[in-house]
């Protein structure tokens, strides 16, 4: 349902053809030679682009898309919210932080319950997410704050289920976490209380699929978190050094495991127990919160099912109400460029593969599932292939840029976005030969839509939503490359926090607008820019445009 009011035209764009948004996710400026995915490729159409249009760099982390500071990395969440919403939101890791610091947290009716569920019936207070720092799905420092409020409270037993990151910090960087979490919890473990770390795994491997690409994942994830059921060890140590041995594997990648003593798992997750998701990114917590939620789910068979209290860190999908408990509101994201774009009459096309297709729609809509106007928007997704990205790193660029040729010609559509993941997910993979292979796929793509926009007319805008393939090898702080026993470089398969390209491809320029754009801008900057070379003025709270038409 549209809420706004309808754009005002600004008279100064007369081309025929669509203004198209291309978003290379996780494609930046780096900051070393040594690491730099992006620049070690071949990319000829991008060189071309950059040596003969109008580009600038933008800011895509931090304070620039409301995260808590300049040293928090962004994400392609928050990316695609700024992208869409024209201006700064507090986003999820400065909203939990704010949260837990001032106390509202545990003062709201979420927590309360929660905690009076497992005080009136003896039970366990369950936690489940990523243990890690690194600030774009969860922060292990909220999850001792918990903890430590849950034990004040009167809680006697708590169970960690704890996924292994590696992607948002360093790829074996697991024990940096769990063994000083693990002495935490031991020196919490006095006057009757009891917190241990219950089962754990790789976030690749279980429980955070998203966009329904592998509900497997998070069958694997309920059988080990909720049933008890996997691969016994004695401790989170244990499991993990013998399954990096065994496996070769990144963390990311390591199987689940379940900690056990005498046989018996630690923390199964029982009738009456209360159970915190405490991610608070949505896109990956969505489906094992339906797991928990929904009384009928038929994407797997989840046996036996307790009844809990559940709740997650945030509300994950504000229009499906997922999950129906929460702890801290997310951001209210509105007055979004696609809702702008429907109110003025606008016919728009959206597209990628499914890693990255609840980027393109929900998140650029501002956290908002379905369309503003079923009559002037389409998406398309197109299905990931469910294999190591590193073994395909073209994954499904080629058929994007088919789909997206064909909907340019046809004529029908005034604003078409699309996303290209292949530098976010192959660069995870923390692999560079991949990385460089995943550019030089997408470049050719570029290149062949660069072809169509010029035949229609239109205008082809560049850019992304943070870096990620611009920086695959970990540097210290005189930036010297780190390196292992062997001689190799470290990989580093967490995000960057360079800057971001932003460029305009316009083959039927006319003068309607400086070719010198704004520098110093954040990506929140795109919104306006594309409403401008639509031919409409965007709203005055939007952040300045890129490019300037007085």
């Amino acid at each position: 349902m549209v809420t706004v009011d309808k754009l005002k035209e600004n008279g100064k764009i007369s081309r025929k053809g669509p203004v198209i948004l291309l978003i290379m996710d996780g494609v930046g400026f780096g900051e070393y030679a040594d690491g730099d995915a992006v620049k070690a490729a071949h990319t000829e159409n991008l060189d071309r682009l950059y040596a003969t249009c109008p580009w600038t760099k933008l800011k895509a982390h931090g304070t620039a898309v409301g995260l808590p500071s300049d040293d928090d990395m962004g994400n392609s969440e928050v990316g695609h919210n700024a992208m869409g919403s024209g201006r700064v939101f507090a986003q999820g890791a400065k909203l939990v932080m704010e949260s837990i610091t001032s106390k509202k947290m545990f003062e709201g009716d979420t927590w309360k319950k929660l905690i009076s569920n497992v005080k009136q019936h003896g039970s366990t207070l369950h936690f489940l997410g990523l243990m890690s720092d690194g600030n774009v799905h969860s922060n292990i420092q909220n999850l001792k704050d918990m903890i430590i409020e849950a034990k004040a409270e009167g809680v006697k037993k708590i169970r960690i289920h704890g996924l292994l990151d590696g992607r948002d910090v360093g790829e074996t960087s697991a024990l940096e976490y769990f063994d000083p979490f693990d002495a935490f919890l031991k020196e919490l473990s006095t006057d009757g209380f009891d917190a241990r770390i219950a089962s754990g795994g790789g976030r690749m491997v279980i429980t955070m699929d998203r966009y329904n690409a592998n509900w497997d994942m998070v069958r694997k994830g309920w059988e080990i978190h909720v049933h008890g059921e996997g691969r016994q060890f004695e401790s989170a140590h244990e499991a993990i050094e013998k399954l990096r041995n065994e496996t070769g594997a990144i963390d990311q990648d390591l199987p689940g495991f379940v900690i056990a003593e005498n046989g018996k798992p630690v923390g199964p997750v029982e009738d009456d127990d209360s159970f915190i998701l405490f991610n608070f990114r949505g896109d990956r917590a969505i489906e094992i919160s339906k797991a928990f939620d929904e009384a009928s789910l038929k994407e797997f068979d989840r046996g036996r099912m307790p009844k809990v209290e559940y709740a997650g860190m945030m509300e994950y999908d504000g229009d499906l109400h997922i999950p129906r408990q929460y702890l801290v509101q997310p951001p209210a994201i509105d007055k979004t460029l696609a809702e702008y774009l429907c109110a003025t009459g606008l016919k728009q096309f959206s597209i990628s593969e499914t890693q990255k297709f609840g980027h393109v729609t929900y998140f650029f809509n501002g956290n908002r599932s379905g369309k503003f106007d079923e009559a002037l928007e389409e998406y398309v997704q197109i299905d990931s292939d469910i294999v190591p990205y590193e073994q395909r790193p073209w994954m499904k660029c080629a058929e994007i840029a088919d789909r997206l040729i064909a909907e340019i010609e046809s004529g029908k559509w005034d604003f078409m976005k699309l996303n290209f993941p292949n530098g976010d997910m192959v660069g995870h993979t923390g692999v560079f030969e991949a990385v460089i292979c995943s550019m030089e796929a997408l470049d050719l793509q570029i290149g062949r839509i660069m072809k169509a926009v010029e035949k229609v007319g239109g205008v082809l805008m560049l850019t992304a939503d943070h870096g990620n393939s611009d920086d695959m090898f970990e540097h210290d702080k005189k930036g010297n490359v780190k390196r292992k026993a062997d001689g190799s470089p470290c990989a580093k398969t967490s995000h960057s926090l360079n800057p971001v390209p932003f460029i305009v491809f316009d083959p039927s320029y006319n003068g309607e607008y400086s070719k010198t754009l704004e520098t110093g801008l954040g990506i929140t900057s795109i919104t306006a820019t594309c409403m401008n070379m639509l031919g409409y003025d965007a709203p005055s709270f939007y952040d300045k445009p890129i490019v300037d038409f007085n």
